[in-house]
């Protein structure tokens, strides 16, 4: 019987004053109330741009917004229309739905994330999946830490290689119920992906997306310092694998140990101690088959070889790469969705009703990337972006050789947190905080490297992210149970990287 039939009065009086934490979307709407609200205290100013459009040191200056009350109003109310299909000015800056210009809404995140869910459960219906993890679990079932510790290094892999994270998204509908057969839970699927990929990220080594636009801006070339990012590599990686794994044993041994708890059937998923083992036909073979490809294919079509092989951010791209992004990715899917209903034999009114509850099912996390890119948004139009970087600028001035480098990594969280966007915070911030490494005596590239770990130690957990946020719906795995799993191994990382920065800079 459902609780709304339940008499009232034999309900426990504990249930009712129980804090239940608010879903993603509601965490979204608070923080862009919040940032909405701080833009009122925080005055507005600029500061001169090049030729580049990079910030000049030493030019910032007030300005007036030129948004009434009203226009804040307009902003905060269009908030999610901007996040999904806001369009920023060439000349003013400002974003807007009926700007000209280029798009800076996330729509095509929005697109590629419904299109992943229609694949996902095109392929789920075939029963291909359901079989083919049910067959891993059994071969794996003594060696899930091997499969955990894979996943986290390719994973980690493609993001210092080339800043792998959004991409991340596509693959929640594979791993999550291989862990569950595994005997672990959802968190631990969650672990494997977030900090897998994201820990590449911080340690981003050749990334084009993050260490390539940070080396540009701060003047270096992109190999100045990658032996020191190599090495924070290498640490972080193991570290972030080892607490993971750890995690995952503990609730393999006891399931009441479970952060994230168990929703109804998927204690029922794990084979791993099944008896027999799921029979596969020729049909499903096919399908997994070309399920592995178009994953394959999607990565291929994202890397930027040239840049990922020679180690030049501005390096010339090669005939066979294609650059995609996500509206290619989004039209892979769909694609692939139709392709694996023909090859799985579906009917068409089957295969067109399973590709739109697909994407039903994956509206909630799209949505949560429209919200959190309409936050920064508000943060563009109100003009108080480069008040923050000034206000940074006066902070790290006058220190020397660690502290130093340790400062800069510091002052760049918050910023992190308003710019979730790791180009968009290195093409403002590197300009300004790169010349002043030369004062301290310290390598620029201990700046850039810094400031890409303050970024990608905030992208682990911050609510703004897509990666974030957008995973823990896909897993659908509370937010604030997310948080309580990531925060220890964010306070390892936090003094892995003050101990790695400040060497680096006293080295130099």
């Amino acid at each position: 019987m459902s609780a709304t039939s339940t008499d009232p009065g034999t309900q426990e009086p504990r249930h009712r004053g129980k804090f239940t934490f608010p879903s993603a979307l509601t965490v979204l709407a608070i923080v862009t109330v919040a940032v909405w609200l701080l833009a009122f205290l925080i005055p507005s100013g600029a500061y001169d741009r090049n030729d580049k459009g990079a910030p000049v040191q030493g030019s910032y200056h007030r300005v007036d917004s030129g948004q009434s009350f009203v226009d804040r109003l307009n902003d905060l109310f269009l908030a999610p229309v901007n996040g999904l299909y806001g369009i920023q000015d060439e000349k003013s800056g400002l974003v807007g739905p009926d700007m000209a210009g280029e798009l800076y809404g996330s729509a095509g995140v929005f697109l590629f994330v419904l299109a992943i869910g229609a694949f996902i459960t095109v392929v789920f219906a075939t029963g291909a999946l359901d079989r083919g993890i049910g067959r891993l679990a059994h071969r794996l079932r003594e060696r899930g830490a091997m499969l955990i510790a894979g996943v986290m290094l390719v994973f980690a892999v493609l993001g210092t290689v080339e800043g792998f994270a959004e991409e991340t998204l596509g693959f929640y509908g594979l791993i999550v119920p291989l862990m569950l057969a595994l005997g672990y839970d959802r968190m631990v699927a969650v672990g494997a992906i977030i900090p897998g990929a994201g820990i590449g990220v911080l340690c981003s080594t050749v990334n084009p997306f993050a260490t390539g636009v940070a080396s540009s801006a701060a003047d270096i070339s992109l190999g100045d310092g990658i032996i020191l990012r190599f090495a924070m590599w290498i640490v972080l990686t193991a570290v972030t694998i080892a607490y993971v794994i750890r995690y995952a044993r503990r609730v393999q041994k006891n399931p009441a140990r479970s952060l994230s708890g168990f929703l109804p059937g998927d204690r029922e998923q794990t084979a791993a101690d099944a008896g027999e083992v799921p029979e596969l036909t020729g049909l499903h073979k096919a399908v997994l088959v070309l399920v592995a490809l178009v994953f394959a294919f999607m990565i291929f079509s994202v890397v930027p070889w040239s840049s990922a092989l020679t180690g030049k951010a501005d390096a010339t791209p090669y005939g066979f790469e294609l650059g995609w992004s996500f509206p290619q990715l989004a039209a892979l899917f769909l694609v692939a969705a139709v392709l694996v209903g023909c090859v799985a034999r579906m009917g068409e009114q089957q295969l067109s009703s399973t590709i739109i509850q697909g994407a039903a099912d994956f509206i909630s996390p799209a949505l949560v990337i429209v919200l959190a890119r309409g936050v920064t948004v508000i943060m563009n139009n109100s003009k108080v972006t480069d008040t923050v970087l000034h206000s940074i600028e006066g902070v790290v001035k006058g220190t020397s050789s660690g502290l130093f480098a340790v400062i800069v990594f510091v002052v760049n969280l918050p910023l992190a947190f308003l710019i979730p966007s790791t180009s968009g915070h290195a093409t403002l911030a590197m300009p300004i905080l790169a010349p002043l490494a030369d004062f301290a005596g310290v390598s620029r590239s201990v700046v850039v490297t810094a400031w890409q770990a303050a970024s990608g130690w905030m992208n682990l957990w911050v609510p703004t992210t897509a990666v974030t946020i957008g995973g823990v719906a896909l897993a659908k795995v509370g937010y604030d149970k997310y948080l309580r799993f990531v925060w220890p191994l964010l306070a390892i990382l936090f003094v892995l990287i003050c101990a790695f920065v400040a060497l680096g800079a006293a080295l130099t």
